[in-house]
């Protein structure tokens, strides 16, 4: 059972370190996947910590969460708030894409470990 969960989380961190790398790659011509990686592996971090002490608040929480994570991605990469905002958007739709491909021929799940929301 152990196992299983932990390689589920593997599979589900390089699919969205893919997102974070495409949107990384697109935005700011950054092509690193294991940077991505650890930004992912980070960001996942940061958001189940920040969602433990602070998700809870209303209408609140999941904005700290989502500003947190976004700040991951901030000091990760180059640019601004706007370009670490847009690698974000396409890491996530990136990933739902992915997702959906493989959950159509039936080899995952929905949900993807280090893009918030996928």
């Amino acid at each position: 059972m152990v196992v299983a969960s932990l390689v589920v989380f593997i599979v589900s961190l390089l699919i969205g370190a893919l997102g974070i790398f495409l949107g990384a790659k697109f935005v700011v011509d950054v092509e690193d996947y294991t940077y991505a990686f650890i930004t992912a592996l980070v960001g996942a971090v940061v958001w189940a910590v920040v969602g433990f002490f602070l998700g809870w608040i209303p209408l609140l929480g999941p904005i700290l969460v989502f500003l947190a994570y976004l700040a991951v991605i901030n000091s990760r990469y180059p640019g601004g708030w706007i370009e670490a905002l847009t690698i974000t958007v396409i890491a996530w739709l990136s990933v739902l894409v992915v997702l959906y491909v493989l959950a159509f021929v039936g080899l995952t799940g929905f949900e993807a470990a280090g893009v918030p929301g996928a």
